[in-house]
This record gives structure tokens, C-alpha cells and sequence, in this order.
């Protein structure tokens, strides 16, 4: 079951963020609680039960300078994949959340990152159509304890959720850690400038159709 609110209080000043969502999901293998502001300063605060999950956390809220929060509980002494996927899955509704109606942002992002011998490009819209093309091969199963298949899961729920077409492609990389490190930062500064206001929209929704969600 998912459940959330479009806004809440800042600790500080009592105001609610424009652009936060915040969703709580609770199922039998699972107990996720995540929450995202679109504007902030990149503060990440990720507890998940797989620490290369919370460090790739990290890269999104760095490098797309969100304020992101994860609190998560699950059956991991079977593998990582159902918390994984649960987290993605909340994290993808919390920025479907975040971004309303959509008004006013530039909808697509694209960036390229690279981290010593990887390099990863990653394109994505805001369309309110899910999809993703995963080009990304993986030279090891693991880093640490992580499966890397678990990668191309993690987007993928986060794409269904979030109504976002993305794109990832590996251009060069020897090392797992790597490429998954850039396929995160990529993603993380592809997602702000998607996000980011566009003031020469001048507060209209980026389509044609005028319509960005799946609803």
C-alpha cells in the first residue's frame, strides 16, 4: 500500500517545500518510507540494509542537489531485491509527487559522466510515459555484497513509478563500482536539469498536448 503527501514542514522555518514528495510503503517484505525535495541543497540521509544502495543514494541527492530521505526495512537475509525494488518503486511516486503537474520545467535531461576509465550516458523525459533502454553491461555479479542485475531494477521501478522515459548507456568501463557510480551521478544531473524551472515556459507545461502525467 502506498500513501503520501505532496509537502511537508521544514524543520527550520515551518514552511513546506514546493517540490517535496514523501510516500510510505508497507507490504510483507517490506517497510520503506522516502521523501525528496526537488529544490534543495543536496543533504542525504539513507538507511536501506544494503550500504552500496545508501552510497549510490548519496550520488542522486549530491549531484542533483535533492534532499533525499530513505528509511527501509526488509527481508533481506533472502537477497537485496525485494528492498531494492520497494525503495526505487516509492522513490519513483515520491518525484512523481514532487513535480505536480509539471508546469514549467525543461522536461528533459541529458548528461554524460564519467569516473576514471567509465563513462555513462544517461537521457531521460519527464513525459509521464514509462519506459527504459538499459545498455549497461556489468563485468562482475557483485560489488560487495550487491548484485549488480539489481541495477537495471532499480531503474526500472523507479521509471514506472515516476512516469519517466529513460535512457542509459555505457560508453566505456572495466569496473563495476565505477560504471555503477557514473550510471548514478549521470542520472542524478540529468534528473536536475529535467527538473529545474524553465522561465521561459513561464510557469506552461513542455508539451504539445499540454499534458506531462500519467493520469
Amino acid at each position: 500500500m502506498l500513501a503520501g503527501t505532496a509537502a511537508a514542514a521544514d524543520s527550520q522555518t515551518g514552511t513546506k517545500p514546493a517540490r517535496f514528495g514523501s510516500v510510505k510503503r508497507s507490504t510483507k517484505e517490506t517497510r520503506v518510507e522516502v521523501s525528496i525535495n526537488l529544490d534543495g541543497t543536496g543533504v542525504c540521509s539513507a538507511s536501506s540494509q544494503i550500504p552500496f544502495l545508501d552510497h549510490m543514494l548519496d550520488q542522486l541527492a549530491s549531484h542533483g542537489l535533492f534532499n533525499v530521505t530513505v528509511d527501509a526495512e526488509g527481508d533481506t537475509w533472502i537477497d537485496d531485491h525485494h528492498t531494492n525494488e520497494d525503495i526505487a518503486l516509492a522513490l519513483g511516486t515520491a518525484l512523481s509527487q514532487a513535480l505536480g503537474d509539471r508546469k514549467g520545467i525543461h522536461r528533459f535531461g541529458d548528461f554524460t559522466a564519467p569516473l576514471d576509465e567509465a563513462l555513462v550516458h544517461v537521457v531521460l523525459d519527464l513525459s509521464g510515459r514509462p519506459h527504459l533502454s538499459f545498455d549497461v553491461d556489468l563485468p562482475t555479479e557483485r560489488i560487495g555484497k550487491y548484485e549488480t542485475q539489481l541495477v537495471e531494477h532499480f531503474f526500472q521501478s523507479l521509471a514506472n513509478t515516476s512516469g519517466m522515459t529513460l535512457h542509459i548507456r555505457k560508453l566505456a568501463g572495466t569496473n563495476s563500482h565505477h560504471i555503477v557510480e557514473a550510471t548514478f551521478k549521470a542520472f542524478a544531473r540529468a534528473l536536475r536539469r529535467a527538473t529545474e524551472v524553465d522561465e521561459r515556459r513561464a510557469g506552461q507545461i513542455a508539451s504539445s498536448k499540454g499534458v506531462l502525467t500519467q493520469n
